[in-house]
């Protein structure tokens, strides 16, 4: 097989895939690099990266290929233009449990290893404190080059299922836009009255960690479905107090449609008979 051990390649150099490639590069790594627009190669060759006149060379170079491009459509549109045989294709562009799944398939077939990853970092953080990577797969291609995974961030293996990594990766994601909601209606009815966003941020920040308690207490009850156990404030009372907050919006001038899916979710579990327990059984209706 040709290519070296220690070596990598990166296709696709947006942000990431070129902080991806930069981590590799810091360690001292031999990376070769590819992307659609050429020009995209030019710093990483500054620094000693190798620019491949194709995905197919680029393939080639290396043992370990990492993809990092739009979406799912491009990973496949790229990969299919090259040979795959003897090679580990560990893909950290973003995409679905099922796109996983369905492309490690397709990636066995071509005779190559296949790792999915999920980033959770932004270009910046590539490399830094903080950065960490989900990778599902098979475990002994994970170990095999965590050493060179271990140059992005903390390198977290969920699983033997290729869709794994993707999962955990939408789950936190799901978590953090959820969060960005309530910051912004926040801001919104702050600035409806002119007053500064900046200075309310403080009182913003310590009440969401004073409320941080809610993610492992709702993990405990997800997990037993059990809803009814050390109730203080019921669904049923925040479907009724939770009417104030588009009522004020309204009168604000500000749009509550941010809010509005978690209301009528309040409202209908009330409804269902529900209104006893904790805010948690709403996953009741989120399942499908």
């Amino acid at each position: 097989m040709s290519g070296n051990a220690t070596s990598a390649t990166v296709l696709g150099l947006g942000a990431m895939g070129s902080a991806l490639a930069g981590a590799l590069l810091t360690a001292g790594r031999p990376v070769t690099v590819w992307n659609r627009s050429a020009d995209k190669t030019k710093p990483l060759v500054g620094r000693g990266a190798t620019a491949a006149g194709s995905a197919a060379e680029a393939v080639a170079a290396s043992e370990l290929v990492i993809v990092c491009l739009l979406d799912d459509a491009s990973v496949r549109e790229v990969l299919k233009t090259v040979s795959l045989a003897g090679r580990t294709v560990v893909n950290l562009t973003n995409g679905t449990p099922r796109q996983a799944r369905e492309l490690a398939e397709w990636v066995t077939e071509q005779g190559a290893k296949f790792l999915d990853g999920g980033i959770m970092a932004i270009p910046p953080m590539i490399g830094q404190p903080g950065a960490f990577v989900f990778y599902s797969g098979p475990k002994d291609v994970f170990d095999t080059h965590r050493a060179a995974f271990d140059t992005f961030g903390g390198s977290n293996y969920v699983g033997e299922d290729p869709g794994l990594a993707a999962l955990h990766d939408l789950a936190l994601l799901s978590g953090m836009y959820g969060q960005f909601i309530g910051v912004l209606q926040a801001y919104a009815l702050i600035r409806s009255e002119g007053l500064s966003a900046v200075e309310f941020a403080p009182l913003l920040g310590g009440w969401l960690t004073a409320m941080s308690n809610f993610v492992q207490e709702a993990a405990v009850e997800a997990d037993s479905g059990d809803y009814t156990r050390n109730v203080v404030s019921n669904l049923g009372m925040q479907a009724a107090a939770f009417e104030n907050l588009p009522i004020a919006a309204a009168d604000q001038g500000v749009s509550s449609e941010l809010l509005a899916p978690l209301h009528q979710l309040l409202l209908r579990r009330a409804a269902d008979g529900h209104g006893a327990e904790n805010l948690t059984s709403v996953i009741e209706l989120l399942k499908k």
